[in-house]
């Protein structure tokens, strides 16, 4: 199977797994893959198509102009700005997921909302996460996207952006890191969001035993993001 067969595969199985964890909006949001070789080239979902619904040969090949090279469809304006704005800002981050799921998303409606290091789970995110600030409107125009993605380029270690007002874009190195930080952003930020309910003070967790235990994470990120991703893609048969 060629790498961009492979690619198809794993970003339509992102697509069908938001959707099963009810991390998605309608038809909206976006999830994209830069694909190697000579030029600009990315995987992205076209728009109309439900992501529970979305096949392999669904997702459209776009060039750095956001033109379509393969596949059938429309790549709305949103999706073209801050995925490619986004994978130029930080190369490193091959998959680019934008949701506006729901716990992630109410920490940016709140003033001054950040995700506190007050469960294990956030601790994974120690040192790997951005804000930004400031909302902009829907991301209709290059500018935006632009503006969105300086948050990367300012923080190259940033995985994690929270759009204020907004929602949040993860990046990773691989489709399988991308997933697994998604899936366990959008736990952290529900544990978060449950505790802050009760109106009671957050219990956080030392500066330096948070950053030991997002150290202890790392060791195991690579095993555990593709066994879970593999786990996942059994269940839903892709």
């Amino acid at each position: 199977m060629s790498i961009v067969a492979e690619y198809r595969r794993e970003l339509a199985a992102v697509l069908r797994l938001a959707a099963h964890f009810d991390l998605n909006e309608g038809i909206c949001n976006h999830f994209s893959v830069v694909l190697p070789g000579d030029g600009e080239r990315y995987l992205i979902n076209p728009y109309g198509i439900h992501w529970s619904e979305m096949r392999p040969d669904d997702l459209v090949m776009i060039d750095g102009d956001g033109q379509i090279l393969e596949g059938d469809g429309e790549v709305e304006a949103t999706a073209r700005n801050i995925h490619i704005a986004s994978h130029r800002a930080n190369p490193r981050h091959v998959c680019v997921l934008h949701t506006h799921m729901p716990y992630a998303t109410s920490l940016t409606m709140l003033e001054n909302g950040r995700l506190e290091m007050a469960h294990q789970t956030a601790c994974r995110f120690y040192g790997r996460l951005a804000y930004d600030d400031e909302f902009g409107g829907i991301a209709l125009d290059e500018e935006e996207g632009r503006r969105i993605a300086q948050r990367a380029k300012d923080d190259p270690s940033a995985d994690v952006i929270f759009l204020a007002n907004h929602g949040v874009v993860v990046g990773g190195p691989s489709v399988a890191h991308a997933f697994d930080d998604l899936y366990y952003l959008e736990r952290a930020c529900r544990q978060h969001v449950l505790a802050l309910s009760t109106g009671k003070p957050l219990r956080i967790i030392p500066d330096q035993v948070a950053r030991e235990t997002a150290r202890q994470f790392m060791q195991v990120f690579e095993v555990q993001a593709i066994a879970h991703f593999k786990a996942m893609r059994r269940i839903i048969g892709i």
